[in-house]
């Protein structure tokens, strides 16, 4: 019999091709190509803490490379930022003289107001947005009037509309009421438009956390309150539903920007937040994750410029369209040496 032929196989499959994402990360070029994330200096507001009196910058301790700046020197200084590459400063006004209402802080001739004023005439195009609260101008430290031992929310919605007006005819381009009462977006949007500053827009505070990241900015504002504190109009950490409501209520009173802060602790909520309301969103990077960055670094813990920029970068990625930040004109240094 003839010999049977031996039977052709067909060849082994191939083994399944792994999904390979290190393909876009090989080189620099690549990971440029493909990057999801964004941050340069036009998403950046710089903070800026106005003085009374004269004369040079006066260093603050627990934020290592931020000062006050008496008025007179404002000029310069927002030339400076302006040349910088940044588009946008938010004013902090730090009390001439305190009393219960925290009148100074809707004085004509304020610091703020005159500190608009000043920045105005020097860099024109720089967007001034300004912080109006009382709790620098009180003499108890406390967000609004105290009645009774309690902070009084509408009779401080009412002194908030008073130091939006002040701001906004100096020529802020933004008010950013950050006092936490209910109802204070309404009443400055009222009290702005009753004024005849119906086109000066509302950054509003509106989930702005009673958090343990703010002491460096205290003593910067000198704005520690002197019983109890703040967490019976701040949002409790804890409470996410709640503030995203607050966000939404402040939407729906007029606002044109929502900020959230502290930012880091707040990544989620910008993620919530960005499917669900179409205003641009603002974190704030608040005093102490700055002092937090400053010092890891100082140690040589971490490389400050990597750090830096890698929680700016999840600032944005989170959602947040701009970013209000004590680092704003050292990245944008890093951002020119870059090019």
């Amino acid at each position: 019999m003839p010999r049977a032929r031996p039977v052709a196989r067909a060849p082994p499959s191939p083994a399944p091709v792994p999904v390979r994402l290190r393909r876009l990360r090989r080189t620099a070029g690549l990971r440029e190509l493909v990057a999801e994330t964004e941050v340069a200096s036009r998403h950046l507001i710089y903070p800026i803490f106005v003085r009374p009196g004269t004369g040079p910058p006066a260093p603050i301790g627990s934020m290592p490379g931020i000062d006050r700046y008496g008025v007179d020197s404002l000029g310069e200084l927002a030339r400076r930022i302006s040349g910088e590459g940044l588009r946008a400063v938010l004013l902090f006004g730090v009390a001439r003289r305190k009393d219960r209402e925290g009148r100074d802080a809707w004085a004509a001739d304020g610091l703020v107001p005159r500190a608009v004023r000043a920045i105005r005439r020097s860099a024109p195009d720089l967007v001034i947005a300004t912080d109006v609260c009382l709790c620098a101008y009180t003499s108890h430290g406390h967000c609004g009037v105290v009645r009774k031992g309690e902070v009084d929310n509408d009779a401080t919605v009412e002194r908030l509309g008073r130091i939006a007006v002040a701001h906004a005819a100096a020529g802020a381009d933004l008010v950013a009421p950050s006092a936490m009462m209910d109802g204070e977006v309404a009443a400055v949007r009222g009290a702005l438009d009753r004024a005849g500053h119906p086109t000066v827009g509302i950054l509003a505070y509106a989930s702005k956390h009673a958090s343990a990241f703010y002491a460096p900015f205290r003593d910067a504002e000198d704005s520690a309150p002197s019983f109890g504190d703040r967490r019976g109009y701040q949002i409790d950490p804890r409470n996410a539903r709640e503030a995203l409501r607050a966000m939404a209520r402040d939407a729906s009173e007029g606002a044109d920007l929502l900020m959230v802060k502290p930012a880091i602790t707040s990544l989620d909520l910008l993620a919530r937040a960005r499917h669900r309301i179409a205003l641009p969103l603002v974190a704030y990077q608040v005093s102490g994750e700055y002092a937090m960055l400053k010092a890891a670094a100082a140690a040589g813990v971490v490389d400050e410029r990597a750090a830096v920029t890698e929680t700016l970068t999840a600032i944005r990625r989170a959602g947040a369209d701009l970013v209000v930040t004590y680092y704003a004109r050292e990245f944008a240094r890093w951002a020119r040496e870059a090019t």
